[in-house]
């Protein structure tokens, strides 16, 4: 089984519909950690969703957690979340180009 380390990132998340962070692409994703960065000087709130394809659900894993101006909040870290093929992350922001994402993701195939 092949082990890889990844990144993944999404820059000035939108705020008129949920983006696409990671899917899991025939592989199983292990989702290591999340850093959101506040790139404005005033709060803003960003949710992130869970997408499973195999049952055709989207569930909030944050929703609406406001972040401070000027800051970045790491989420997600030294918990256990496995993304099986086709499973997605998405992001959604309540102010336009505030929000940028980094994630870390240990993918086995």
């Amino acid at each position: 089984m092949a082990e890889v380390f990844k990144n993944a990132s999404l820059v000035n998340v939108s705020d008129s519909s949920a983006q696409t962070l990671y899917t899991a692409s025939s592989v199983t994703g292990i989702v290591l950690g999340v850093a959101l960065a506040n790139k404005s000087a005033n709060t803003v709130g960003i949710t992130l969703n869970f997408n499973d394809s195999s049952a055709s659900t989207s569930t909030e894993m944050l929703s609406n957690v406001q972040i401070p101006g000027n800051t970045t909040l790491e989420v997600l870290a030294g918990q256990k979340y496995i993304l099986e093929d086709g499973d997605s992350l998405s992001a959604q922001s309540d102010t336009a180009s505030s929000i940028d994402i980094t994630m870390g993701v240990l993918e086995l195939s």
